[in-house]
């Protein structure tokens, strides 16, 4: 059976992918990793960036003697294996990404940080921050809501991928979308999509972006249909 590793997004955990993997287990070896800071891990000095989770990755292969991957990556998730495609290309088969945020500059960065503030977040979706606190125990999830943050004000300011960077990733690679997605927009997405050499477009009917909202059975579907 083919490998595939999974990568969680931004405030998110390789806890969220048990079901998913399950399902997926029928069909690959499928493995998964918390970035640092991530679902318990310690949370680095340094700011968390897409280089820093991708050295992650990178660190991961090594340490499980895996040499090259197949990658599913979920919102940032995919961000992070576009980008080892781009700068390690020999460690990286086939990509695929959904609800991933390519566009990136300083009023966009802006409105995400807005909605990464834990006092609102405490008072008006008082289950999440539950959730969010849970999912990353022991550390403190306020401080890697923080790093987030500051992380996408780094992107606002220097996307960490520009478009010559994606027209020079030569890796087969499938951006999905959802339909009703509305942090991430279509334009975006078929934007990166057309910049890919071997590039391919999804798009899921009646799909938001969280990934616990996603239809698992079709997604293992075209995960299956993808990389097999």
């Amino acid at each position: 059976m083919n490998n595939l590793l999974l990568l969680h997004g931004a405030l998110g955990s390789k806890g969220q992918f048990s079901e998913l993997e399950n399902l997926l287990g029928e069909c690959f070896k499928v493995y998964s990793l918390n970035f640092s800071g991530h679902g318990g891990l310690p949370i680095p000095e340094e700011p968390f960036s897409i280089d820093l989770f991708s050295k992650d990755v990178l660190k991961w292969m090594e340490e499980n003697k895996v040499s090259r991957m197949n990658i599913f990556g979920y919102s940032m998730g995919g961000y992070v294996a576009l980008y080892i495609a781009r700068h390690y290309p020999q460690k990286i088969c086939k990509i695929f990404t959904i609800a991933t945020k390519f566009k990136w500059n300083e009023d966009l960065a802006s409105k995400e940080i807005k909605m990464l503030d834990p006092v609102k977040i405490n008072e008006k979706v008082p289950a999440f921050a539950k959730q969010l606190k849970k999912r990353h125990s022991p550390q403190d999830w306020e401080n890697v809501l923080k790093k987030t943050a500051e992380m996408m004000k780094n992107l606002g300011e220097n996307n960490a991928l520009n478009d010559e960077d994606f027209r020079s990733i030569e890796n087969q690679v499938l951006v999905a979308i959802g339909d009703r997605d509305r942090m991430v927009t279509l334009d975006e997405t078929v934007d990166v999509y057309m910049k890919l050499r071997n590039g391919r477009l999804l798009v899921l009917p009646a799909t938001p972006h969280p990934l616990e909202e996603i239809d698992y059975a079709r997604l293992k579907y075209e995960i299956n249909n993808f990389f097999n």
